[in-house]
């Protein structure tokens, strides 16, 4: 199987590996008659090997979308397309793409990290975890909204002969979810996957999912970062206050009381 990247705008293709050029864990070479550049947040051109937003041109580009004038503006400038994405361009020609450029964290540093492969790996391989949503913006320290599996603390629970009306039990279970994320810490089962400084210290635990009804989703099933951020503004505020770095903190036992947890 050969790594490749594209985009519907790009009818589809941008780059891909093959049997006679390849290297793992990248997207592959350019396809012919397509120009690449990466940038920066003010579109300048960056050095080989410099981290920024994948920009293309070529015969393959679309001319614009349908009767969408802004969203053409914004996407094609002076021919070239502005994918959206991050990435980056190795000295022998591989190009690396590394998660949406609009979805970058900032640390409090400057630094800008892409919590996408965070966000995908802490769901997808709990149980417990159904959807994670990572925050930082020039902050100390990233935080991250978390929507729990339901059904499978009710089961955790109950073999444990344990119930969510207690304080007990509601400790149990935001115990558990912050164990799970935990995981991907130094001596955790997945420590090695992220850098540390980029997995989240607070936790705040949401009994609503996010979904398209409530348009915390959009309908490719992608969280709408912005409508996230401003929903819970005030709770993502409060995961920054020494309480709130608690997982046993006051609104963690309240979202914890309101699930179906028997």
């Amino acid at each position: 199987m050969y790594q490749g990247y594209g985009l519907s705008e790009a009818s589809p293709i941008i780059s891909s590996n093959s049997t006679a050029r390849h290297k793992l864990g990248s997207s592959g070479y350019l396809v012919n008659n397509m120009e690449l550049k990466i940038c920066d947040d003010d579109g300048n051109e960056l050095p080989v090997g410099q981290k920024g937003e994948i920009v293309i041109r070529g015969g393959n580009v679309m001319h614009g979308y349908w009767k969408n004038e802004t969203a053409t503006s914004d996407a094609i400038r002076d021919g070239w397309l502005y994918t959206g994405d991050m990435g980056y361009m190795s000295e022998d020609g591989f190009l690396y793409v590394l998660g949406r450029f609009k979805s970058l964290l900032i640390a409090d540093d400057g630094e800008k990290f892409s919590p996408e492969g965070i966000e995908e790996a802490i769901s997808e391989q709990s149980k417990y975890i159904d959807q994670c949503m990572l925050y930082n913006n020039q902050k100390p320290y990233t935080v991250a909204l978390i929507v729990p599996n339901q059904h499978a603390l009710k089961v955790y629970l109950e073999d444990r002969n344990m119930s969510a009306t207690t304080e007990e039990g509601k400790r149990a279970v935001l115990n558990l979810i912050e164990n799970e994320v935990n995981e991907y810490r130094i001596n955790g089962k997945y420590g090695h996957m992220f850098p540390h400084r980029w997995l989240p210290v607070a936790l705040g635990v949401l009994n609503e999912s996010f979904n398209e009804e409530n348009g915390m989703m959009n309908s490719t099933m992608k969280i709408v970062r912005g409508k996230i951020t401003d929903r819970y503004h005030d709770l993502i505020e409060w995961l920054y206050t020494p309480m709130g770095k608690i997982v046993y903190n006051e609104r963690n036992m309240e979202e914890v009381e309101k699930m179906k947890l028997g």
